[in-house]
């Protein structure tokens, strides 16, 4: 019999459960809050190979027996990861139908086309810090890291400024994997509340946004190419890139800052232009990537792997982004050192094969433009407590602070 690690819902210490888990094996069993059974991969190379397999889907609906019997219900911590109906959970025909839907807004062009807005939200955000008092201690998640991408995606999505505070607290909710059975159940009801006010209003007085777009779709307006986008379908959508595109951004942001202040090396290396912020993003999205662990991915049927274990049909699979990044045999004996002259930079953190991010690039481009940004306007930039001291978020699939204290000048 294997042994069975009992995931931390709270996830204090991401690093350390990573190595636990990596020390199982490249397929290790695991317990999901809730006592849900689960397997954590946690090798660059299976990963690799299982997320381009076709015997593993995201469909709960179809493919896990315990969502299929309603063992699953909404006061469930990860309820939200496996009931939603859109290109996350998706498999086969559903998710190249749905995928094609948003992936116009993220192209290459469109992101680009996006800079100047980033640049110039970036720079009002900085602006506000200079206004502070010398000395001042500042929370850079509060006032920078998370206002940032919140309002990109808003805007993207035409959320009105009203409604995005409480949009992202629900939002931050979905990833608050320590959360009370009754907590998560109520968050789940007051994102769809305002999700469902959101669409209705769009398609009341429908805008130049993407939100506008989808009820378009789902209203089958003949200029969309609608292929029978589902209410259900079309609030799930949202869902996804509102969370893909807020919250792992929020992160991505901050654990950068971190490492550059706790590796001043490293950050000396982007000042004298040996390095780049450029670097300095994919090194963190190795080293600290936002997601720790994504849940739930299910076996069609059953899966050899290595090491001589099997996944059964039916199992529920977790990718371990966290574990490939500090993977020793992809990155070597040094994976868990910060390193912006690392040679190998292809990385998991954004997902591989036909569920691969679609924001990848709008999120490497607002972290750059945030990093630039800060540590060009305060060159004394430093944390006010010691790293210590920074609290984890409540969640063991983000993994990112509660809040970043610095001091700017």
């Amino acid at each position: 019999m294997h042994d069975v690690h009992t995931i931390d819902p709270a996830g204090q210490n991401l690093r350390a459960e990573a190595e636990r888990l990596a020390a199982l094996g490249p397929a290790a069993r695991v317990m999901l809050p809730g006592g849900v059974p689960a397997w954590s991969i946690t090798s660059d190379e299976l990963i690799r190979s299982l997320l381009t397999d076709d015997r593993v889907s995201k469909d709960a609906r179809h493919h896990w027996p315990a969502f299929i019997e309603g063992r699953i219900t909404p006061e469930w911590s990860l309820y939200a990861w496996v009931a939603v109906t859109n290109m996350f959970t998706a498999y086969g025909g559903d998710h190249r139908r749905l995928r094609r839907l948003v992936a116009p807004a993220f192209t290459a062009r469109r992101t680009e086309s996006l800079r100047a807005r980033v640049q110039g939200i970036c720079a009002e955000l900085v602006d506000g810090l200079w206004a502070l008092p010398a000395g001042t201690v500042v929370d850079l998640r509060e006032q920078l890291a998370q206002p940032l991408p919140l309002q990109v995606i808003c805007e993207l999505l035409g959320v009105p400024v009203e409604v995005r505070p409480d949009l992202g607290r629900a939002v931050d909710g979905v990833f608050a994997t320590g959360a009370s059975p009754e907590a998560a159940a109520a968050n789940y009801r007051d994102l769809y509340r305002v999700l469902t006010e959101l669409v209705a209003s769009k398609r009341e007085y429908p805008g130049d946004d993407l939100t506008s777009d989808l009820v378009a779709a789902r209203d089958g307006d003949e200029d969309t190419g609608s292929e029978g986008l589902s209410e259900e379908e079309l609030l799930d959508t949202l869902l996804l890139i509102l969370s893909a595109g807020y919250e792992t951004t929020v992160h991505l942001i901050g654990n950068a800052v971190h490492a550059l202040l706790t590796h001043p090396s490293d950050l000396a290396r982007v000042r004298s232009s040996t390095a780049s912020w450029e670097d300095a993003v994919e090194e963190t999205l190795r080293w600290a990537p936002s997601v720790a662990h994504l849940p739930l991915r299910f076996a069609v049927e059953d899966i050899a792997v290595p090491g001589g274990d099997v996944i059964r049909a039916g199992d529920a699979i977790m990718v371990s982004y966290a574990a490939a990044g500090w993977d020793l045999e992809r990155f070597g004996e040094d994976a868990g050192r910060f390193d912006l002259t690392r040679a190998d930079k292809d990385h998991l953190a954004f997902g591989y094969g036909v569920h691969r991010c679609l924001g990848a690039p709008l999120a490497r481009m607002e972290a750059g433009i945030a990093l630039s940004a800060v540590f060009e306007a305060f060159p004394n930039l430093r944390l006010a407590v010691r790293p210590s001291e920074l609290k984890p978020v409540d969640s063991f699939i983000s993994h990112g602070f509660q809040a970043l204290p610095v001091v700017l000048r």
